[in-house]
């Protein structure tokens, strides 16, 4: 059901700025907005055309509250589809209170999370995948993360399942006609051209299956533990990659007690560096919690960079590779990049004996920021940007890769059917439940919780 009252709320974010933008959208917006708005040149709102500025006051009664730009969206021409109003005011939060509690006095009501997007949705402004991605876009704090979001805005990704849904649903329909001839015995749906769109189905759900590894990491970011023993550098190379005193850096071993965590963005992929304790035999109760603490964020990093004191090499060379080994054996997946800090102190026979013993390792100075682009280089290498770069469809939404997994198991069933030849009844409920989870995706199929726990997630006024 399409709601039909009008709806108010702050499109701007809360506090005192320059302007705040007040959205209303709803049947009767233009006109709730006409009977609060008086313009510099005696303007009715309702006779306006749409997509048009207006300069007025915004009054109460006999009391100016603002000097106000009122922009004019007439449905369905406007981002929800209804008619659409949006107040440009000054930022003072005072103001925006007045205006908006005035607007609510005229008969609009307070917008709840996220429903002028689902509205846009309920007036087939934009379809179910296309909504989740305007959440995507306000979210995304680097290059590759509002890549994505903008090409599933636009509609990359549904396009590339509507299709594949319409051309399934063309089949579906032939096997079902052939159910109401059955006695005839009659094929009206061609077996061969049948088997090679589910083939085509199966290899495009499976690549966009594959992508959400990829648009999980662009999505969320890359968890990296940087460990390695105390006092070897490890907050100050965390200081050297954000380029700035993010860590406490000390010559006393086991300063650092927690663990430490700051994002940043390399070559358009966000990287989540966390700082921790250094990894030693302690009687301190405090520190042991924070080595504790070490392990588990290891655990949850994707990628682990191990740093050592390259100068003690000479002296602790046996012990350190004795902690590789055991990284390694304990996290045996988990890439892992191993680095000899403090390298502005070794000689050129240091140098090439510690790569003779280490053939992998980035020799780096931390506190001169020698090898950190080197590093940064490294850590990039492990992220696959080639379908991004090839401006491929990757998934960046958890629900709609488990209905893309679902949709693959009802396909390779039907597969499985017409190469068994399976009776046409059975294969037809196959087919029917791998068209619903492609009709979940783009919103073709909904219920009100699927959609009340999606919307949820927006911000308010958007």
């Amino acid at each position: 059901m399409i709601p039909q009252d009008s709806i108010v709320a702050l499109a701007t974010p809360s506090g005192a700025g320059a302007i705040a933008v007040i959205r209303i959208s709803g049947e009767d917006a233009i006109t709730i907005g006409d009977s609060v708005f008086r313009s510099i040149k005696n303007k009715n709102l309702l006779t306006q055309k749409t997509h048009t500025l207006h300069l007025g006051h915004i009054v109460d009664n006999n009391k100016t509250l603002d000097e106000v730009l009122v922009s004019i969206f007439k449905g369905p021409n406007s981002y929800t589809g209804e008619n659409t109003i949006e107040i440009s005011c000054h930022g003072s939060t005072y103001i925006q209170q007045q205006i908006i509690q005035l607007l609510l006095r005229k008969g609009c009501r307070m917008a709840d999370a996220g429903e002028f997007t689902l509205r846009a949705f309920l007036n087939g402004k934009l379809d179910l995948s296309q909504a989740e991605a305007v959440a995507d876009l306000i979210s995304s704090d680097n290059e590759a993360s509002h890549q994505i979001a903008m090409q599933q805005m636009r509609g990359g990704f549904s396009n590339e399942i509507a299709k594949l849904r319409e051309e399934l649903l063309n089949f579906a329909s032939l096997i079902e006609l052939e159910l109401d001839f059955a006695e005839e015995d009659v094929e009206f749906a061609d077996r061969t051209q049948f088997h090679e769109l589910l083939n085509r189905i199966e290899f495009v759900l499976k690549r966009l299956i594959d992508s959400f590894a990829v648009g999980n990491v662009i999505k969320n970011g890359i968890p990296v533990a940087i460990v390695g023993e105390p006092n070897v550098g490890k907050s100050t190379l965390l200081n050297a990659l954000l380029n700035e005193e993010r860590a406490i850096v000390s010559e006393i071993a086991g300063t650092t007690r927690d663990t430490i965590e700051d994002e940043l963005v390399i070559g358009g992929i966000g990287f989540r560096f966390i700082d921790t304790a250094g990894i030693r035999e302690t009687q301190d109760v405090v520190e042991s919690i924070g080595i504790k603490k070490t392990f588990e964020k290891i655990e949850q990093a994707q990628v682990v960079v191990f740093l050592f004191d390259s100068s003690e090499f000479k002296v602790s060379g046996l012990k350190l590779k004795v902690e590789l080994e055991k990284i390694k054996n304990q996290f045996p997946l988990k890439p892992l990049v191993i680095i000899g800090n403090k390298a502005d102190k070794l000689e050129d026979s240091e140098i090439q004996n510690i790569k003779s013993e280490i053939p992998e390792i980035l020799l780096i100075s931390a506190k001169e920021k020698l090898g950190v682009e080197d590093l940064k280089n490294q850590l990039l290498s492990f992220v696959n940007t080639g379908a991004l770069r090839n401006n491929e469809t990757i998934i960046t939404n958890t629900r709609h890769y488990d209905s893309l997994l679902k949709a693959l198991d009802e396909i390779q069933k039907v597969k499985y059917g017409l190469e068994t030849n399976l009776s046409s009844d059975l294969m037809a409920l196959d087919i029917k439940e791998s068209l619903y989870h492609f009709g979940m995706i783009t919103g073709q199929v909904t219920n009100d919780e699927l959609l009340g726990n999606i919307f949820a997630n927006f911000c308010i006024g958007k």
